[in-house]
């Protein structure tokens, strides 16, 4: 059962190896907390929606699986929106329509047809857990090297000092900043096999 999990994290991680949902990971990593905020929305509605697939294999006729997912999909990513939006407004506010584009993320479709809709639920749970680490990973480690060098801060800490916070390298903090720290981790990933 651990393998589900690793397989998601590290062999099958979806945006350092598969290099899928790099949409959202390069727009939304300029913070460590927006990176959590999408971490944690992309595991959540992963987990649910790999578990509800696998539950309604059985039932669901083969030439409407797809719309069928959609529709599954779309349910988790409105709770995430509206509880984000209740409970969590700043977040919301920052990552704004990547919330509700995690519909069509390649991870979460993705994970349901090739997995989700072809095992029982606790593989299922565990795949979905494992790939929803694995993003959030990513994401993370993009948003910290971003954060650090785009603004000298980290969680809003100031962390390099106050002399490199007042010049910081401010291509961290623009799209090809984003593009320059995913190679570094895909490379960095790359290293240990």
């Amino acid at each position: 059962m651990k393998k589900y999990i690793w397989d998601g994290i590290f062999k099958n991680n979806p945006v350092l190896v598969l290099m899928i949902g790099l949409c959202p990971t390069v727009a939304v990593s300029t913070t460590v907390q927006n990176a959590l905020g999408m971490g944690v929305a992309v595991l959540f509605v992963l987990t649910m929606s790999n578990l509800t697939i696998s539950l309604l294999r059985p039932m669901v006729p083969e030439s409407i699986r797809i719309p069928i997912f959609i529709i599954v999909i779309s349910t988790f990513v409105t709770i995430t929106d509206y509880v984000m939006h209740a409970y969590a407004p700043a977040i919301h506010k920052n990552l704004g329509i990547f919330v509700p584009l995690i519909v069509v993320n390649c991870i979460i479709l993705g994970r349901a047809e090739a997995f989700a809709s072809k095992h029982t639920p606790l593989p299922a749970i565990l795949d979905g857990i494992g790939s929803g680490i694995g993003f959030t990973l990513a994401i993370l480690g993009m948003a910290i090297i971003r954060e650090l060098l785009g603004s000298g801060k980290l969680a809003g800490h100031i962390v390099l000092g106050t002399k490199f916070a007042a010049t910081p390298i401010l291509f961290f903090s623009l799209p090809p900043g984003a593009f320059l720290a995913i190679a570094v981790l895909i490379a960095l990933t790359r290293l240990r096999k």
